[in-house]
């Protein structure tokens, strides 16, 4: 009985005694190290807001278009018998040269008709003078004679009758004028309808054609860039007395191109179904003096970026563009080197700069570069990017 005792004691004092082990051992051991260093902070370029006094140039595109442009159509009936070596597609033509002749032999014989009637006209008039004075001297002492037995409707009636000869005189002649297709400007030929040998009536269209004394280019301009010019609606350069330069820019046979124009006005009223305002821009013979600096002509149908120069602002604000975010957001670096997310009113911008109204001070550090999942708080290690700054900003159409 009693080693059957001993057999059930010792494995409980075996187990008591491991616990007691374990548990004097993790009472005893010394408590493990933890790392408690704060996050590391993220290395980011930033660049000083900084006032400055800033000219706004305007950014916009359009599409080149001719001031003079006009459809050509027979003004009489004929077959054409020639045209000229510049009636063609491009072609170029002087003031007054013939672009097409009709045949022009029934509008001469038109003419020598007319001319006969009115000489028949002037001989009608001299008969009834003639019958006149006769009439008078044989109706002498007779009291109150009739107008009709002076000859006076006979007079009316010829005189009537050679203002009519003398209508159909000029209308002759105008025809004989019509058969020969020309214009009072210079330009270049669009596009042609018809070719010689074909018989054209009267409205048949003959082709296009354009004046390149100058071009116009119509500009879109959003409320923020009307603003940036601080001209008013409606405004015509004629009568503000002012010249407001236009930068035309374009790629043109592999390279930048670029033409000096002004701003002609602003239109009076609001284009209802963008809700933008349009602006014209005119360049001044355009295919010749007028061309790029690199001696590329402006083409009618190009299109164009253009820099409108717009009001100088004083004491701006101005940040690298890359410092304003989507939805006009800041990321700015306060002084203990912590991340502030601002929201900006901004003035303008393009792919350069940014002007802010508010939401930064001159002097703080705004971030340049890429900062991913930002949190207001979170530690930044600054890097100052000291690229140069010009003093022009742009406004696009936002």
């Amino acid at each position: 009985m009693k080693l059957k005792f001993l057999h059930v004691i010792a494995p409980v004092a075996v187990l008591a005694a491991g616990v007691g082990g374990v548990f004097l051992l993790k009472v005893t051991a010394p408590e493990p190290q933890t790392d408690e260093a704060p996050p590391r902070p993220i290395t980011v370029y930033t660049r000083l807001a900084e006032r400055t006094d800033t000219v706004l140039e305007v950014e916009t595109q359009g599409q080149v278009r001719a001031r003079t442009a006009i459809a050509l159509t027979a003004q009489v009936s004929g077959r054409v018998i020639g045209v000229a070596p510049g009636y063609i597609e491009g072609g170029e033509f002087a003031a007054g040269t013939a672009l097409l002749r009709i045949e022009d032999s029934d509008y001469r014989l038109a003419l020598r008709q007319a001319e006969a009637d009115v000489a028949a006209a002037d001989l009608a008039i001299q008969q009834a003078l003639a019958d006149a004075d006769v009439a008078e001297k044989q109706l002498r002492g007779i009291a109150n004679p009739s107008e009709l037995s002076l000859k006076k409707p006979q007079i009316a009636q010829a005189k009537a009758q050679k203002e009519a000869a003398l209508a159909n005189l000029e209308l002759a002649k105008l025809n004989l004028e019509r058969t020969r297709v020309s214009l009072p400007f210079g330009g270049r030929v669009g596009s042609t309808a018809v070719h010689i040998g074909e018989y054209v009536t009267v409205g048949t269209p003959l082709g296009q054609v354009f004046a390149v004394d100058r071009v116009q280019v119509r500009l879109p301009l959003s409320n923020r860039q009307l603003a940036a010019l601080g001209l008013p609606i409606g405004y015509i350069a004629a009568k503000a007395g002012d010249t407001v330069p236009v930068l035309l820019s374009a790629d043109v046979a592999g390279a930048s191109q670029q033409w000096q124009g002004t701003l002609l006005g602003i239109d009076a009223a609001i284009d209802p179904e963008t809700r933008l305002i349009y602006a014209t821009a005119e360049v001044e013979d355009p295919y010749g003096s007028g061309v790029s600096d690199k001696g590329m002509p402006l083409a009618v149908g190009l299109f164009v970026d253009a820099q409108i120069e717009g009001r100088r602002v004083s004491d701006a604000v101005q940040i690298p563009r890359e410092g304003l975010r989507p939805g006009e957001q800041l990321y700015v670096v306060d002084s203990g080197g912590l991340l502030e997310i601002r929201r900006a009113e901004v003035l303008f911008s393009n792919s350069e700069h940014a002007s802010i109204d508010a939401g930064v001070r001159p002097g703080e550090r705004v971030v340049v570069s890429a900062l991913r999942n930002p949190v207001t708080g979170m530690s930044l290690s600054t890097i100052d990017d000291q690229n140069n700054q010009n003093g022009t900003v742009a406004v696009r159409g936002n």
